[in-house]
């Protein structure tokens, strides 16, 4: 979007201003994109060319269709066209290592097939891409141009910052670096990412090239103006780039560790004849729902075991864990099975995902993505309320805020992993129990169900929003 908001119907999208060649905004709740007159040629070329054919088909770009141009936002508009909506966004902060990896991968992918048909892409950010039915596709039409003969990939540098060097920190050094994604919008920059990565990477050609020769190249040209015009790279050596990329990548890796949290089912003391009441109870839940839910948000899944119950349906569940060897193997066994309707992604739900960038509204907060139809919060709320001394009021209020079902389980203090987080600390928590938690949650829900897990003091409520209420 030109810097401005759109005038009359039209609303902007925060994250859509920078490209000039042209930008996202809703009309009547339906989302388009203007092309620009300016872009003209680059969109002919990518539609005439075949390209954004094999792309779609291939299942590596969004498809849109063209409408009327009488749609446009401003007079600037050459064409307008209605992309299918992503149902959930997500960004590169909230995956996995491997949901990352997959996304470079794919970049590269596109942009190889790309200059088969003559163009090139001029962005290289892990925002462009999103989750779709199971896969990273690419949702930035606008991203390709023209590709000349002799000229460098100009998105080498962003491609390197947002993928390379995250990948590399979180393989080769802790996987909680790629959380600097969420600080560096623009991806990690290359000085920093190489003083954080270890020795060993400098034996690395690829990590040496692409990394540590490329921060130092960047400080000395930093200093000094550079004619960009005098770079020139071959046909040939452009593609040497974009496998040389993909083969480092590809080499990285990393293998989650037994956690805690990832060891949870074999750890904890279910028996086998409680889980599987639990899961008989949610599925219940789920399909007296009327209308059909269409998101679950299933907040802390561990590696989704029951958030699979939702996505066996057919139903959208993002899958939330802090743990990042959670979600990674929650996403591995999304690939595994090919499933098209899960969405793991990594979230500490005492410290979500903010608003950030320009005027705190271009990557929006996971909680302004809501609300879901049903929230899901299994052996949770001890967790936010001991371990994080959060009072069950403000838990309640929490979720009225972000759901209109929810499917939630009370553990009480004789259960034998709550005596575990009270093991080594004082119990400075008399409210903590299972009156108290009725009554706060009523004062926001009508509680529909609430039934004993069998061999265990567990129980499993099945609340809807009360509409009723003052607070809403």
């Amino acid at each position: 979007m030109n810097s401005e908001e759109t005038p009359g119907a039209n609303r902007g999208i925060p994250s859509s201003f920078r490209d000039p060649s042209g930008f996202l905004y809703f009309h009547d709740d339906l989302i388009y994109r203007q092309v620009n007159i300016r872009y003209k040629d680059n969109y002919d070329h990518l539609m005439d060319s075949g390209l954004y054919r094999t792309l779609v088909q291939s299942e590596l770009l969004v498809p849109h269709e063209e409408v009327l141009i009488e749609y446009a936002a401003s007079s600037e508009a050459y064409k307008v066209i209605k992309p299918e909506l992503i149902p959930f966004v997500s960004f590169p902060y909230e995956w996995s290592f491997s949901q990352l990896k997959d996304a470079a991968l794919i970049t590269l992918e596109i942009q190889e097939k790309a200059l088969n048909f003559g163009m090139a892409l001029k962005d290289g950010s892990a925002y462009n891409i999103q989750f779709r039915k199971g896969k990273p596709n690419l949702i930035d039409t606008l991203s390709f141009e023209k590709y000349r003969e002799g000229q460098p990939w100009v998105a080498y540098r962003q491609f390197c910052q947002h993928f390379l060097a995250p990948l590399a920190l979180m393989s080769y050094a802790d996987v909680r670096l790629g959380q600097l994604l969420r600080v560096y919008l623009d991806g990690i920059p290359l000085d920093l990412a190489s003083s954080l990565l270890p020795f060993p990477t400098y034996m690395r050609f690829s990590l040496l090239t692409h990394i540590h020769l490329h921060a130092k190249s960047q400080r000395h040209f930093g200093r000094k103006s550079v004619n960009t015009n005098s770079r020139t790279m071959t046909r040939l050596a452009f593609l040497g780039l974009i496998d040389n990329l993909k083969s480092s990548i590809s080499k990285l890796m990393w293998k989650p560790q037994d956690t805690e949290w990832s060891n949870y089912y074999v750890d904890s003391n279910y028996a086998s004849e409680a889980f599987l009441h639990k899961k008989q109870l949610v599925t219940e839940f789920l399909d007296k729902m009327n209308p059909r839910p269409q998101c679950v948000w299933d907040l802390g899944a561990n590696i989704g075991l029951f958030s699979r119950i939702a996505s066996d349906k057919g139903i959208l569940t993002i899958s939330c864990d802090m743990d990042p060897a959670c979600v990674e193997k929650n996403y591995l066994e999304c690939v595994k099975n090919r499933e098209t309707h899960l969405l793991p992604l990594l979230l500490d739900l005492t410290n979500p995902s903010p608003s950030v960038g320009w005027e705190n509204r271009e990557r929006i907060s996971f909680l302004k993505r809501s609300p879901a139809d049903v929230v899901l919060a299994l052996a949770l709320v001890h967790h936010l309320a001991l371990s994080n001394n959060l009072c069950l009021q403000k838990i309640a209020e929490f979720f009225h805020q972000i759901c209109k079902w929810l499917i939630i389980e009370f553990v009480p203090k004789n259960d034998s992993q709550v005596k575990r987080l009270l093991l080594n600390r004082e119990d400075i928590f008399p409210n903590y129990t299972q009156e108290v938690f009725e009554t706060e949650f009523c004062k926001y829900f009508r509680i529909l169900s609430a039934v004993r897990i069998r061999q265990t003091e567990r129980t499993l409520y099945w609340m809807r929003r009360d509409t009723s209420s003052p607070r809403e």
